[in-house]
């Protein structure tokens, strides 16, 4: 459960603070449905660019901000089919874009709903405490952009192998970046840093993605609610949402999941991970490439129990094919295939592991032989916008993109993804990644046998009752902003 015990001296300085900054803080009912927003803020959005450092943009951490860089409102949620003539399977594989959030990528919302239940308690002051935020990549992009929406100085920590992008942003917008040993993988050298600095400094603020359930709670509450409501809209009479995809990562994209079972119960639930650190379906480890999907640990806020097939996918084939989707040689070869202009120009949409989670979709989609009636979920976390370096980096490595490089890629990672590499789990299967989280979350981060207990034997009630506190954080939420005094205006 996420601790909404109140710190009242810390809250009244936090208060004081956003009162000062003209801070109005969105409910998770808002940024589910945009429509609850009052009109003024609305109106205000049109004169706010997307990646502006303005508070407005708290109002943005939602799936429905229309496509605009600069003036956006409101409308459907974002969203792309993806084409047969590319995924090669009959059934339909729909992806939930993330540029169109602040930083352009959806791991902002992840950052709020760990840090807004914290602040409107006053565990969290942001007039006394760095808001530090471990990541693999976006997640602490996010947090630093949030903090900085807030008036609060922020620290950011990250492997140091990750794209040169996303360093040279941070520089401009966290107070401190700390670069960790290693790459994509290496998450237990962040909760190293994570406890040195507790050790060390009385400023600082933690905000674990990986144990923090706002996390869990924002994509059940946000992205759940965005994937139910496209396939509404996208459905035939007798059609079945089928599958939800998603690289592990923290577990908190995974938990919109949990929210579409409770719905449409037949769903099944599919995360990827990287076959050369096969966490989930070897006990595995090592280094991969796949940017943005942190693993060699089971994060504590994954529902283990209700996942239902692990995929581990080889991390050379996402990295291809983003050369297939972007080098003006590949969309040329896509053209010849059958994609139109609108589809092509939609490519880029998909970063790394966008990319990464469209194979873990196809390859459902052949394993469970499915048909035009299934519908396929995932999710495009963020765009080639944050990757360009790694086009660059291909072409001095490899040489210029050609036309058989693109017929290659096509056939070999689409065309040709097969079931390989796939485990459809048992009650047993699931017992066993859940008990890995012992290693890390007990001998490692100071957790109890008894929750890590509770989360397998209390099934499903441990995570019910972590749900159910989206309308309680919402109300202390709203009697924030009434203590601001900004309230629904400002």
């Amino acid at each position: 459960m996420i601790n909404l015990t109140i710190n009242q001296g810390n809250r009244v300085r936090a208060v004081e603070r956003l009162k000062e900054k003209g801070v109005l803080l969105p409910t998770f009912g808002e940024l589910c449905q945009p429509e609850q927003i009052s009109e003024t803020v609305k109106d205000r959005l049109k004169e706010v660019g997307l990646w502006e450092i303005n508070p407005l943009n708290l109002f943005r951490i939602s799936w429905k901000n229309e496509p605009f860089g600069i003036g956006g409102r409101y409308g459907r949620v974002n969203y792309i089919e993806v084409p047969e003539c590319l995924t090669g399977v009959k059934a339909r594989i729909f992806g939930l874009v993330g540029k169109w959030f602040p930083t352009g990528a959806h791991k902002v919302g992840a950052t709020y709903g760990c840090m807004v239940p914290r602040l409107v308690t006053g565990q969290f002051d942001p007039s006394r405490h760095k808001a530090v935020w471990p990541s693999t990549g976006n997640f602490c992009r996010g947090g630093a952009f949030n903090s900085a929406l807030i008036g609060c100085d922020s620290v950011a920590i990250l492997p140091e192998e990750m794209s040169r992008e996303r360093f040279e942003w941070l520089m401009t917008m966290a107070g401190e970046v700390i670069a960790s040993p290693g790459c994509e993988s290496n998450v237990k050298e962040i909760y190293d840093k994570c406890a040195e600095l507790r050790a060390t400094r009385s400023d600082v603020f933690i905000f674990n993605q990986f144990e923090d359930f706002g996390n869990y709670l924002w994509h059940y509450a946000v992205t759940g609610p965005a994937v139910a409501e496209v396939f509404q809209q996208e459905r035939a009479l007798n059609d079945r949402l089928a599958g939800l995809v998603s690289a592990t990562g923290s577990g908190g994209t995974l938990a919109c999941g949990d929210y579409i079972k409770q719905h449409f119960a037949d769903t099944k639930i599919v995360a990827v991970e990287a076959l050369q650190c096969p966490t989930l379906s070897l006990n595995g480890y090592g280094g991969h490439r796949i940017e943005g999907i942190g693993d060699k640990h089971v994060p504590w806020i994954h529902n283990v129990r209700n996942t239902d097939v692990v995929i581990a996918l080889d991390d050379s084939a996402p990295l291809q094919l983003i050369r297939l989707f972007n080098e003006s040689t590949g969309q040329d070869y896509l053209a010849e295939i059958g994609l139109n202009d609108d589809q092509i120009a939609s490519l880029p949409l998909l970063g790394i592991s966008g990319v990464a989670n469209l194979l873990g979709a196809i390859k459902t989609a052949r394993y469970f032989e499915l048909t035009e009636k299934d519908i396929i979920f995932t999710v495009f976390t963020d765009s080639m916008d944050l990757y360009q370096s790694r086009i660059t980096e291909s072409r001095k490595a490899y040489g210029p993109y050609t036309r058989e490089d693109a017929v290659r890629d096509y056939h070999r990672h689409l065309m040709g993804q097969s079931i390989d590499n796939m485990l459809e789990l048992s009650y047993y299967d699931r017992k066993r990644i859940h008990n890995l989280k012992y290693f890390t979350w007990v001998e490692q981060q100071g957790k109890s046998v008894a929750d890590l207990d509770a989360q397998w034997y209390d099934w499903p009630d441990y995570w019910i009752d972590i749900q159910k506190q989206v309308a309680g954080i919402d109300a202390a939420i709203r009697d924030f902003n009434h203590q601001t005094g900004l309230g629904g205006d400002i």
